[in-house]
């Protein structure tokens, strides 16, 4: 069943989300900020067009880069504080 796969997808990026987090610390909502003075979101979608541009200019999709992708949205909603969706379903 697709529901069934859809929380899978999203229950496996959340274990990849918090390991990534206790082996990086909290850096890309709390950068240290000794290169790049701008907010976290800010740094976040640099990243993202990083990535993005990764994928662009790549032969084929990777695993690990749509994981990073998704993984850096998912840390954008929680920096504007964007932690509830039912506002948008229909």
């Amino acid at each position: 069943m697709v529901g069934d796969k859809i929380k899978q997808t999203c229950d496996s990026l959340n274990r990849l989300l918090q390991e990534k987090n206790k082996r990086y610390g909290n850096s890309a909502l709390e950068p240290l900020g000794i290169f790049n003075k701008k907010s976290a979101s800010d740094g976040i979608m640099v990243r993202l067009d990083d990535k993005l541009m990764r994928v662009k200019n790549s032969n084929e999709l990777r695993k690990n880069d749509v994981s990073d992708i998704m993984g850096y949205l998912v840390l954008l909603c929680v920096d504007k504080g964007w932690d509830n969706f039912d506002d948008l379903i229909d």
